[in-house]
């Protein structure tokens, strides 16, 4: 394929769509006969507070924040069964990859998908109210079954977030690859170069990375601004520890 058309987009299927059966009706509409997209990689992730905080920063501060984490990492549909909390993860690939996802999922809020395009994976979605502890509704939260990457920009931040490099083969690539030189190991929110009891190894050296978060550790590394946080690196490596 023309390494000019191999867009990618992030789609996750959301605990709402597990819980109500809804992940073959979903695959189906998004399959390659509909779009003409195929899989570069899949997932199934329990989501963890760090990656969830992640995904949906631009959020933070805002009063859905707290219950929209608690909806990703599975807590409001499987309170009771810890196991069940989990969400499918998938990088589609292919001509305006981006694009014919968002038609096929509809537009974000349910009821507006209801209305602008019956049909569309979110129109089976709905509006939860939230209220404060005197019970006044204070806002809403939509579940929405489904996430697809909203411009070219997110879906590399998104799938840099919910996928290693080693979670897809070498061909599909669109983003830059590096060796790492170094080890780098995680612990307690801190980025150490020597191995500390309890410390988590994020890379060695020969370890395939994303160019980017190489990048971010070598600047967070030597005291310099970086062009992301080191829970954005240590999210993705420690998916399903």
């Amino acid at each position: 394929m023309d390494p000019n058309k191999l867009e990618q987009t992030l789609v996750l299927i959301k605990p709402d769509a597990l819980k109500n059966s809804l992940t073959g009706y979903m695959l189906s509409q998004l399959s390659e006969f509909h779009t003409g997209l195929h899989f570069s990689g899949t997932k199934i992730v329990k989501v963890s507070r760090m990656l969830a905080e992640e995904h949906y920063a631009e959020h933070r501060g805002k009063v859905f924040f707290e219950s929209l984490l608690d909806y990703i990492m599975g807590i409001l549909h499987y309170p009771d069964d810890m196991w069940r909390r989990r969400v499918i993860a998938i990088a589609y690939q292919g001509p305006d990859a981006i694009q014919k996802i968002r038609d096929i999922a509809g537009p974000t809020n349910p009821h507006a998908a209801r209305e602008k395009k019956p049909g569309c994976i979110r129109a089976l979605g709905t509006l939860v109210p939230l209220t404060d502890a005197a019970g006044k509704i204070i806002g809403e939260r939509m579940d929405n079954l489904i996430h697809a990457s909203a411009n070219n920009q997110d879906a590399e931040k998104e799938i840099k977030l919910w996928f290693r490099p080693n979670d897809m083969p070498p061909l599909m690539h669109t983003y830059a690859t590096e060796a790492s030189d170094s080890f780098y190991y995680f612990k307690e929110n801190k980025l150490l170069s020597n191995y500390e009891p309890g410390s988590i190894c994020l890379f060695a050296p020969g370890d395939i990375a994303w160019e980017s978060d190489l990048d971010i550790l070598r600047q967070l590394q030597q005291g310099k601004p970086a062009a992301g946080s080191l829970e954005s690196v240590a999210a993705k490596y420690l998916i399903n520890t």
